[in-house]
């Protein structure tokens, strides 16, 4: 993926792994590398300081090593005692999870059958290597012909890694693999073409269809509505992604909007001809001091997606990181402006599109949003899917994690799953309650919305036989082993 931040921004952030603690769940805010991400606050010391009382207690009685203990289901449980405990009552989380696995057994059980479809997924930045990739590559020959034929080599280990974190360590049953453009396509990290050899590699190990892929789109540059008949008639994606603000790389030569009548319209008119008919577009997360750093920053905002969608009711259209803007102030500050307004900065601009446009073909996706707000303060991160829920619908939100910037999504379901709407957000801004781990909102969400969307059978049963839950058998029963990593940036 491309990397928005300056050189001298790069210059204060560090690797998510070289900062890791252990912990299952993120203790700072990590950054894909499309925002700059804030500091570790106080709240997170204290989380981080929690877990490591409730781990060093808890391990002991298990007959485990601290990281042996933070890699189970009660050292998940942990993290999010921790975090209840520093932040509030916001997860669902029975302290008995965190020290008799029984009951984090029967409680995974209660959601077995429940589709994970995370439409916003990456193969890990260039510089990342996961240490047992030679391993896991040979372990993947016993279920996966290609490599049995072809061997295990470099080129495979970014997608090996991809799969280990995705499909091995979570409860992730479809992913979605996404790209961004360049103004030379030349320089596009992952190419269209690249995403679907690989769709094609994972669906034939899985027997089904598993992977998914965006082929991108880059409105404005020659011959654009052209390559998009040749990807629809060659790579059939299952959607298609565009960046308003052009190649976020640096300031781009091809900024659009989606309700361009010269230059994006024509491209709708191909797509909808073509019948792949979703289109997601990278929205919001723009870098700090944006006005000033970021030329094409308004191509970023919202206030196009409704004409755009009011014009081309038969496209739908799922806008990514649900437009949000990163924290450009503290996230205190941030928090106290919507306590003041009941507004998020874009996002209910987002929502209000439906009310305002009589539209009902438009998505807000989590990706990003949903990880670094839940960890750096849930409120926040709660009155965000208030807000989407109440504008948009709980049917027209979809799950989306941005891994494997933020390691396995493993984290990202638990606390989605166990995350519930304050009572006095809920009463005081009309916000519906997320409801239980395997009610209708959470699980429509999380996979409901998506499988309407991309034609799939909305349970995880249907999965339950294909060659990537064999693979999860066999991982889990020869000792799963998840990294606890993140692979994006932290503020140093």
């Amino acid at each position: 993926m491309s990397v928005w931040l300056t050189k001298r921004q790069l210059e204060q952030t560090r690797p998510a792994e070289t900062c890791a603690t252990g912990s299952p769940v993120p203790t700072r805010m990590v950054s894909n590398g499309e925002h700059m991400p804030w500091p570790q606050t106080a709240a997170q010391r204290r989380v981080e300081a929690e877990l490591a009382t409730l781990a060093e207690r808890t391990s002991r009685a298990l007959g485990l090593d601290r990281r042996q203990f933070l890699r189970t289901g009660c050292g998940m449980a942990a993290a999010f005692l921790a975090m209840n405990r520093v932040f509030g009552g916001f997860f669902d989380v029975d302290p008995a999870e965190a020290s008799e696995p029984a009951a984090g057994a029967e409680r995974r059980a209660r959601v077995a059958s429940q589709l994970v479809f995370d439409v916003q997924t990456h193969f890990v930045r260039d510089d990342f290597a996961w240490p047992g990739i030679l391993a896991l590559g040979e372990y993947a020959k016993q279920w996966n012909p290609v490599l049995r034929e072809e061997g295990v080599t470099m080129q495979r280990y970014r997608l090996q890694s991809y799969l280990k974190e995705v499909f091995l360590d979570s409860e992730t049953t479809l992913a979605l693999v996404s790209s961004a453009p360049a103004d030379d396509p030349a320089n596009t990290v992952l190419g269209s073409d690249d995403i679907f050899r690989a769709r094609a590699l994972v669906n034939a190990i899985a027997g089904t269809r598993r992977l998914f892929g965006h082929a991108v789109i880059r409105p404005g540059q020659d011959g654009w509505p052209d390559e998009l008949d040749r990807m629809a008639a060659e790579l059939r994606p299952d959607s298609w992604k565009g960046y308003t603000v052009g190649d976020p790389l640096s300031p781009s030569k091809y900024p659009w909007r989606m309700d361009d009548e010269r230059v994006a319209y024509p491209g709708w008119a191909r797509i909808r001809k073509s019948g792949i008919r979703v289109v997601c577009v990278h929205k919001g997360l723009v870098p700090p001091d944006y006005q000033r750093t970021f030329p094409n920053w308004e191509y970023a905002r919202v206030d196009d997606v409704g004409p755009a969608a009011r014009d081309w009711p038969d496209l739908t259209f799922v806008i990514y990181h649900a437009g949000l803007k990163p924290f450009l102030t503290s996230p205190e500050a941030s928090l106290d402006a919507f306590e003041k307004t009941g507004r998020i900065e874009w996002v209910s601009d987002l929502a209000e599109v439906r009310g305002r446009y009589g539209v009902t073909n438009v998505y807000a996706e989590l990706g990003t949003s949903f990880a670094s707000s839940v960890v750096t303060h849930p409120r926040h991160c709660a009155a965000m899917l208030g807000i989407l829920i109440r504008g948009l619908g709980a049917d027209r939100v979809l799950w989306g994690t941005d891994s494997v910037w933020y390691g396995s999504p493993q984290w990202q379901l638990e606390a989605f799953r166990r995350l519930e709407i304050p009572a006095d957000l809920q009463e005081r801004h009309g916000f519906a309650p997320l409801g239980p781990a395997g009610g209708s909102v959470k699980t429509a969400i999380l996979g409901g919305n998506a499988a309407r969307l991309y034609g799939i059978e909305p349970r995880a049963a249907a999965f339950a036989a294909d060659g990537i839950a064999s693979a999860r058998r066999s991982y889990q029963a020869t000792g799963a082993t998840p990294s606890n990593l993140a692979y994006g940036f932290v503020h140093a």
